[in-house]
Order: C-alpha cells, then structure tokens, then sequence
C-alpha cells in the first residue's frame, strides 16, 4: 500500500493513505519529500514549497490560499489554508462534454412495475400523516395492524412521522405538501394511508386536491376527526391496501429504469479518492444503459459548481444550473449567515479543509455525464441521465428530497459512519476499511479497497451486481435495523 496518493498531475498536495509519522520519507515524481509534521489519514502533505497567497491544488483546481508560507512536506491544513470563495458568482457557459461512456449491456432487475408505468424496487404500505401531531396515532394503527397481519409477504410496513403540516405559510406549507404527495405516489409502495386530523394546514381536501392522478387502490384518505374510531377505520384500510398489494409481483425490468440519488456525508479525505469516484462510475454507467442519477447537496457544489455547468446539456440547463447555486447562495445572505462555513468538525478531521476540498471530492459523484436537467426543490425527475437537485447538504433533508424525487435508492458515501436511512433504502459505502471493519452493521460496500490494490473496474462490477441485488429486493442495513424516516426542508417562518 502506497504511503500518499497524488490525485492530479496538477497539485501541489498529496493526500495520506496512512497515518504518517514527522521524519517519514517518501519518493513522487522523483524526487524525495520528508515529513516536517506527522500527517493524519485522509489529511494533505506539502509536495514542494508554497507561499503565503499561493494556490493550493488538489484533484487539478484551487482549493484555497495558504494563509502563510508552507514547505515541502508540511501538514497543509485549516491552520494555514484558507477558502478563496466570496458572495455571489456571475458564471459563463463554456460547454465541456467529455463523458466516459460504457457499452450497452441489457442488464435487468427484478422490479414491481405500477399501472402508470413507473418500477418500484420495494412493495411496501405506508402510513404518511398530513400533520405531525397525528404521528402517536398513525403509530398505533401501525402497530396493532402488524400483531395481526403476516407482515413477510410484504417488503415492509412504516410510518413516516415529521413535526410539520400546521402552522406554516407559503413556499414553506407547500414545500412540506409536496413533499408528501411525492412520497405517497412513490412506486416503492404498493398501499398508502394518507392519514390527517382535520384542522391542518395541510388537510386531506387539498391533499387530495393538488395530488394529480393517483390510483385509488393503492393511495386512501382517512381524516380522524371525521371518525369515531380512528385506529379501527384506518387498521380497515390498511386491510384493504395489503390485499391488493398480495396481487403484486416481481418482473424482469431494464436497469434502464433505475433511478439512483447521490448523496455523501461524514465525508473524510479519502471520500474524493475512493467512494465518491466510485459512485461516478457507477453514475456513468447507469446513465450509458439509459437509467437516471441524481445530484444534491447545493451547498456543497460551491467551489466545484462551474465543473457542472459546463457539462449542462444545453444553455438553457445551464441557466437552471446558476439559478441553482446563486438562489441557494441568496438563502444562506438572507438568514444572515456565511456562505462558505462549511465543512463541519466531523469532516475537518478526516481531512477536509476548505468547502472548495470538500465540493470537489463531492461532484466526483456525478461522473462524467452530460447533466440533462436541474430540479427544484420538491421537483420530480421528468429526463434520464444526470439531474442535479435542489436541496441542502443535511443528510435526513436531502435523502428525503431524492427520495421525493422519483429516486427508488440512495447511494451514500461515507468516511465517519452513519447508520441512519431515507424511506427508500440507503445505501452505505464507505471510504475506508476501517470504518467498514468497525460499522459492519451500518455500512453495505466498502471502497476502501481502491487504495489497497484492488482495480475501479473489479470494484464497479461488484457494486454494479450488488445494487442489482439489493434493487431486486435484498435489503441494505438501514432497511434490516428498521432505521426509516423523513426530514422535510423547513425555510419559513413558524405561525
């Protein structure tokens, strides 16, 4: 195992692959560097002198200043590096379209195709409250209809409790209803109780109102102010959804018809190296056989944003794509708050150093595909290929955004560890094997092994037959410890 990685002939750093000791030598580009300072895992060693205001390079771009004179062989770290991000960006398209395509291979998956054409991965019934003060109740009907019901021959039955649906106003309100109906009509679900109270905000008529075309064997409505016994009507319901949700079954689909968000969190300095690249691939190939990927986390594409800009498939995609970062931008000026804090203490000791770091090892994500659309908040995937996304970096709020986007599994990269999970199943990879080792029972697939001899393309046929797997109905670790919930995005004031 190699001691540090250079990522791009370009950079002025290296990353450790190892914990590294002051005295350590190694030998890149030919010529010798010894340590100055001990480097952590997943942290950045000098490779020659830098000045105080030069560039530091890493993955071929600047990730910053240095804030002082740094020699070879120096920690570089938030002690003498420092952002050279601002305010808001003006950004001019110049189209770069060099996607790394993959043959078309037929590869199938075994999905639930619904009457209105989309493929679900899971066949699941679900309890979605319009309200949050409903959530003791949605549970109770959950729980007594499991002690009676032979939940097996179902992929699972939850409830996804929020505290949201009163007391909202505007975009706010209608953010949290959206939200749900997307999740209500998510072909991951076989049945839905859309379960209100009846003095909400968000109340079952104007639930049902702004839903569109559903199927009314799979999605009902119970209002429980409008019935004497509630958790008797609504165990009567859900009866009724797990009887026609027997009726379903798994069919041979294209993986043409997967659609995969790409999320990280907890990341470390390997996450740019190791998983993240991976999911590029991945991204890559699944868009090659005509599938869709989707990219979130706005806020960490700052620094990294104009990579993805100029892959937009034409100008107007590319105005979406500004609009994108710059409104998200104008969100964090207007609550009064800086742009740029970013990235968290996790992240900083992993390796992480500035939000330029950190947003480019995060877009490796997305490979090298042409970004066929950009989505609002709240929108749903209307083009295969690459969608970028609007929310935040927060993990609960942006898998549940790709979720409610059409999404039917999240793939999530990780150099901390995290156990939690989306009310699509979520997928941990991590970018070490340590954390792997460690958190078994967290973590679904280990990149760890790309900076210990194994080969990208070993590594992408495995994760490529096991989401293959798990899309066919083997469940990831979150599914398995029953870790299942929403966070909606709250940007408006509270009544």
């Amino acid at each position: 195992m190699e001691k540090i990685f250079k990522i791009n002939n370009k950079d002025n750093v290296a990353v450790a692959l190892k914990d590294l000791s002051q005295g350590d030598t190694f030998e890149i580009d030919r010529h010798k560097v010894i340590l100055k300072d001990s480097i952590p895992n997943g942290h950045k060693v000098a490779l020659k002198d830098i000045e105080e205001g030069e560039h530091i390079i890493k993955y071929g771009y600047s990730i910053g200043h240095a804030t002082q004179k740094i020699t070879s062989g120096q920690w570089v770290h938030v002690h003498n590096i420092n952002t050279n991000l601002l305010g808001i960006d003006e950004y001019k398209f110049n189209k770069d379209n060099n996607f790394d395509a993959f043959e078309q291979r037929g590869l199938t998956f075994k999905g639930y195709i619904r009457e209105d054409g989309s493929v679900g991965i899971r066949n699941e019934l679900w309890i979605i409250p319009t309200i949050g003060c409903i959530n003791g109740i949605a549970e109770q009907i959950l729980n007594k209809f499991k002690a009676i019901a032979d939940i097996s021959k179902i992929d699972a039955l939850e409830v996804f409790k929020h505290s949201f649906g009163c007391s909202q106003l505007g975009q706010d309100e209608l953010h949290t209803r959206t939200i749900l109906q997307n999740i209500a009509k998510h072909p991951n679900a076989g049945g839905v109780l859309v379960l209100g109270l009846g003095c909400e905000n968000n109340y079952v008529e104007a639930f049902k109102k702004t839903l569109g075309q559903y199927n009314e064997k799979r999605i009902r409505f119970l209002v429980a102010q409008e019935v004497k016994d509630e958790i008797s009507e609504g165990m009567d319901i859900l009866q009724e959804l797990y009887e026609n949700m027997l009726l379903d079954i798994r069919r041979e689909v294209p993986i043409s018809e997967l659609k995969v968000g790409l999320k990280c969190g907890g990341s470390d300095g390997l996450s740019g190296i190791t998983a993240n690249p991976l999911l590029g691939r991945f991204s890559d190939f699944l868009v090659s056989q005509g599938g869709t990927t989707v990219l979130t986390e706005v806020p960490e594409m700052f620094g990294a944003e104009t990579m993805l800009m100029n892959r937009c498939v034409s100008v107007e995609i590319f105005n979406k794509a500004v609009s994108l970062i710059n409104d998200f931008k104008e969100y964090f000026l207007e609550n009064n708050q800086p742009v740029y804090e970013n990235p968290s203490q996790g992240n900083k000791a992993g390796g992480l150093s500035t939000l330029e770091d950190k947003s480019l090892g995060c877009i490796q994500k997305a490979g090298t595909a042409p970004v066929t659309d950009v989505l609002e908040y709240g929108g749903v995937i209307a083009k295969k290929g690459l969608n970028l996304l609007s929310a935040p970096g927060n993990d609960l709020v942006a898998t549940t955004a790709l979720g409610a986007a059409g999404c039917q599994l999240v793939l999530f990269t990780t150099g901390r560890g995290t156990p939690f999970g989306s009310f699509v199943p979520t997928m941990k990879i991590s970018t070490n094997s340590q954390i792997y080792r460690l958190k078994k029972h967290w973590i679904d697939f280990n990149a760890g092994g790309l900076i210990e001899g194994q080969s990208m393309e070993v590594l992408l046929e495995e994760f490529i037959q096991y989401i293959i797997r798990v899309a066919s109905g083997e469940f990831v670790n979150n599914e398995k410890n029953g870790f299942r919930e929403i966070t909606i995005f709250k940007t408006g004031v509270t009544v």
